[in-house]
């Protein structure tokens, strides 16, 4: 039988290695902001969002990614509504695309031909 000893934590004021709380985001985190069944909606950028929530749901396909994204872009405050509203799949594409490109994420749309 192995015995374990409890690891010691090193108090939080002691010396790291790295600080996290000091890294800034390099990309301008302006949201995204899209009209939509008659209002305005806003929308955090990608790169605020929080990566345990995404990373939960990461195995529910493109349809559940593009789905969990914009819940948590939207937020608590917007989703609800935003779901009410209905959405065609061309639209949600649509969307999702726009909000991408906005964001800095995915391929570009240059050719590949140039």
């Amino acid at each position: 039988m192995t015995t374990r000893t409890a690891t010691k934590r090193t108090a939080d004021d002691q010396p790291f290695d790295f600080n996290l709380d000091a890294v800034q985001a390099e990309a301008d985190l302006t949201p995204f902001r899209v009209h939509w069944g008659g209002r305005r909606w806003e929308m955090r950028h990608a790169e605020e969002l929080d990566v345990w929530k995404l990373a939960e749901d990461a195995d529910a396909g493109d349809a559940g990614t593009v789905l969990t994204v914009l819940r948590i872009a939207l937020g608590p405050e917007q989703w609800p509504d935003f779901k009410k509203v209905g959405m065609p799949q061309y639209k949600m594409k649509a969307l999702f695309d726009a909000y991408k490109a906005h964001c800095g994420l995915g391929e570009s749309g240059a050719s590949s031909d140039s």
